[in-house]
């Protein structure tokens, strides 16, 4: 089975990186979006929530749909709807058009996340080892990519559809081929999901077995997801406004830092794998989330720009390693209910991007900007409090009822 991990494994690093890719194609472009459209700032911020809230419904969708169907096949079909989405919000005229475009985008997102991820933890429990940090590498490395092709769409004032085009036309067709080799390695032979009539394994925590998914016992990593993600989106939406506004910098620098930041993500995720493998998934953890704090703490004091991006640069090494472990921790704690619980944990990804802006927003006017990075550190020091949740025991990798099959390798079908 070696070759058909090894060939999942490469095809499920390569949805990773259209989801990256595609995701920074759209969130880039918001501004281009907003003035083809003609959509009024107090509308924006609607439009922009309506798609992490229609996301949480995807996961919630996938979850039901993978107690029926393999993960891959839900990811084979939602990620050219993501595509094709991305497609018609540059190819139509009016807002309505791009309101079902952004809708059909969120509610496919919130399945391609999902199952991305239910693959990837699946995965990595037949490797026997890390792996899972490297697909969301995979997922920088297009979030860099899908950025830089949006600044040159930008900067030859090209039209969306224009911009969007060749990269829906090379990663559509491609991401189809792919799929042929997802595996779905919690699955038998049969088809069905290792949790379905069978009994706890022994890898499962007392209370859990292995149809039921103890939603108490998945609560700390909810908050270590959501937390994460209020960071992600605090840098994401503030990083240049803060340090051209509060350190004063120039515009131009000021879009330096979440470039920085997606740089050091890359890196951190890159050789993340290797520091869970040697040091384990709790130490790492931990040293992620005080990084991160260091970072904000180091952002909110900053006298000038340059310190500001050095704090940047340490959320960027900090909370890339969070959000994979949360996701592999979540397989762990229920072997036997692995896709529901990752499912479950995903929708706490939306939360956290939905709650992040406004928050930082909301306290830098009431209170003041440098104030309101203190939130976000603490939050992300909470992670220190549930970190023994990613400790995976007595969990074991690979057994023997979990062989893995691969998804509809040259026949054809849907896979089951």
């Amino acid at each position: 089975m070696t070759d058909v991990l090894r060939r999942g494994r490469a095809s499920l690093a390569f949805s990773f990186f259209a989801q990256g890719a595609a995701f920074a194609l759209l969130v880039t472009r918001i501004p281009a979006i907003q003035d083809r459209y003609g959509i009024s700032d107090a509308m924006l911020p609607l439009f922009l929530a309506a798609v992490p809230v229609l996301a949480g419904v995807g996961s919630v969708c996938a979850e039901q749909l993978v107690k029926r169907v393999p993960p891959s096949l839900v990811l084979r079909w939602s990620q050219p709807v993501v595509l094709l989405a991305l497609l018609g919000v540059g190819a139509g005229d009016h807002v309505a058009e791009v309101a079902v475009a952004l809708g059909a985008f969120g509610l496919a997102v919130g399945g391609l996340d999902a199952s991305m991820n239910m693959l990837g933890v699946s995965l990595q429990r037949a490797y026997g080892r890390s792996i899972m940090l490297g697909f969301h590498a995979a997922f920088s490395l297009g979030g860099i990519i899908g950025a830089s092709l949006a600044w040159v769409g930008a900067h030859w004032h090209l039209a969306l559809f224009v911009s969007y085009l060749p990269v829906v036309a090379v990663m559509l067709p491609a991401a189809l081929l792919g799929s042929r080799w997802y595996v779905d390695a919690t699955r038998d032979e049969g088809g069905a999901e290792a949790k379905s009539g069978s009994a706890p394994t022994d890898a499962a925590p007392e209370g859990a077995d292995s149809g039921a998914l103890v939603f108490k016992m998945l609560l700390p990593l909810c908050l270590v997801m959501t937390f994460a993600y209020i960071g992600d989106s605090t840098v994401s939406n503030w990083s240049a406004k803060y340090l051209q506004d509060v350190l004063g910098s120039s515009e131009q620098l000021a879009t330096v830092p979440y470039n920085v930041y997606m740089v050091t993500t890359l890196i951190g995720r890159t050789i993340g794998d290797v520091g869970v493998r040697k040091f384990g998934a709790v130490t790492v953890v931990r040293a992620g989330a005080l990084v991160a704090a260091l970072g904000f703490g180091v952002v909110a004091v900053a006298p000038g720009a340059w310190v500001g991006m050095l704090g940047f640069t340490l959320l960027g090494l900090g909370l890339c390693v969070i959000v994979p472990q949360t996701f592999a921790a979540a397989g762990r704690l229920f072997p036997g209910a692995s896709d529901a619980a990752v499912a479950r944990l995903n929708i706490f990804n939306y939360v956290g991007f939905l709650v992040g802006s406004p928050l930082v927003g909301a306290l830098g006017d009431l209170w003041s900007y440098r104030g309101a990075m203190l939130v976000p550190m603490v939050l992300v020091l909470v992670t220190l409090r549930y970190a023994g949740s990613f400790d995976p025991g007595p969990a074991r990798y690979g057994d023997k009822h979990e062989r893995p099959r691969t998804a509809d390798v040259g026949r054809g079908s849907n896979g089951v």
